[in-house]
């Protein structure tokens, strides 16, 4: 395929993609030499699959009450 037949939204696409490739390889990832512990690793997992499925934890209501 050549970039004369690509839509509009596909070269987007295009152009997104290699800047977003050209900055990693640029521009160093500040937090790659950091670790964080496997309970804290699940804990932010557990978080991510809750709101996944829309539970997003204590209602605003609860948290006034309590």
């Amino acid at each position: 395929m050549q970039v004369k037949d690509l839509t509009i939204d596909e070269l987007k696409d295009l152009i997104r993609e290699t800047v977003l490739e050209a900055l990693e390889d640029l521009v160093p990832d500040p937090d790659a030499k950091w670790t964080v512990k496997p309970e804290f690793e699940q804990s932010l997992m557990a978080i991510r699959n809750r709101r996944k499925t829309g539970n997003t934890g204590i209602s605003a209501e609860d948290v006034a009450r309590r």
